[in-house]
């Protein structure tokens, strides 16, 4: 048990939650079969209905939580006309869950070129071909633009960023911390930053 808060030792006893999830990112790691950095996140569009999708985790500094998409796509014009955003990270194989709520901006083109150069060709050509969530007569449309864009990027060396595709930071104003226990009476750690400083509570189930 945590001492300070009456919970499970998984809980631990950090004052950073970034700290918390780093531990448990990496036993989910351990035990997770696919993608354990996977992730819903949710938007909410100009005219205030929500939506969701999986993403991958591709970064995680003292800022908060990054991921990359096609800027062009529902999600990207919905956090254009609403720079808010929640994640949801669930580990089935732990029973656990972490989510996460605050504001988006994007990334700088350094660490947006940066991570796009460790992307695989395939991948990289795929960011210049797909007009994402936009409609598609045939699946040939698509592998026809695939074809053009590697003739105009043979070079796997040498193909550059979109301007349209990019990350983006959610920086964090609440994280949750919620791991399942018999009969549904689960354990839910919650920080909320206040300030710089992160403050914790324990939440009933």
């Amino acid at each position: 048990m945590n001492d300070k808060l009456g919970l499970d030792k998984a809980f631990l006893d950090k004052e950073n939650p970034y700290d918390l999830f780093n531990i448990w990112m990496a036993e989910a790691e351990k035990s997770e079969i696919n993608d354990p950095n996977a992730l819903s996140v949710a938007t909410v569009d100009a005219s205030g209905q929500p939506d969701n999708r999986m993403v991958l985790l591709k970064g995680l500094t003292s800022e908060g939580f990054v991921f990359y998409t096609n800027l062009e796509g529902k999600k990207g014009k919905d956090l254009k006309a609403n720079p808010k955003a929640s994640m949801c990270f669930h580990w089935k194989s732990l029973r656990r869950q972490v989510r996460v709520q605050g504001s988006v901006t994007l990334v700088d083109n350094k660490t947006a070129d940066e991570y796009y150069a460790t992307r695989p060709y395939e991948s990289r050509i795929g960011a210049w071909a797909s007009s994402q969530s936009e409609v598609m007569q045939t699946r040939g449309e698509f592998e026809k633009k695939i074809e053009e864009f590697k003739k105009r990027y043979p070079d796997p060396n040498n193909v550059p960023r979109p301007p349209h595709w990019s990350g983006w930071l959610l920086s964090p104003y609440k994280i949750e911390f919620w791991m399942d226990v018999e009969n549904r009476l689960h354990q839910r750690l919650c920080y909320s930053k206040i300030g710089k400083a992160w403050h914790q509570e324990i939440l009933y189930p």
